[in-house]
């Protein structure tokens, strides 16, 4: 077995807000056809669940801790989590692009899991440019 055969988890971020202009029928029937899809592949062993996420929330900064967030714009609302089993990104995101959620104005981010621990002598998401 090569490294590119060995399954990764993929955290997957829901984002986006629902389009406007459909109707709460269209808006339910994509929820509804999601958690078919995803009970599908959760079954198959290729995602694996997580959660919605409240409205609520707050940002902790070296500043502060404001309780009234989350602070993203609305393309960058988080809606939920959940973690996809794939070979490859390229695999991952195949497999989320056939959510019945896309067509109503969700998206997702999917990055993988870094598993070492972080390090000042290492690039890292964290180190500036």
């Amino acid at each position: 077995m090569t490294a590119t055969d060995q399954s990764h988890d993929y955290l997957v971020l829901s984002r986006g807000q629902w389009d406007k202009d459909a109707s709460p029928e269209a808006i339910q029937s994509a929820i509804d056809g999601f958690y078919s899809w995803l009970e599908e592949h959760v079954a198959a062993g290729r995602i694996k669940t997580g959660h919605r996420l409240e409205r609520a929330g707050a940002t902790v900064s070296r500043k502060s801790m404001l309780m009234d967030g989350p602070f993203g714009e609305t393309k960058e609302l988080i809606g939920g989590y959940w973690f996809v089993v794939a070979r490859s990104l390229e695999e991952a995101a195949k497999l989320l692009s056939e959510s019945p959620t896309l067509r109503h104005g969700l998206f997702y981010e999917v990055r993988p899991l870094e598993t070492e621990r972080a390090s000042a002598y290492v690039r890292s998401n964290e180190t500036p440019e």
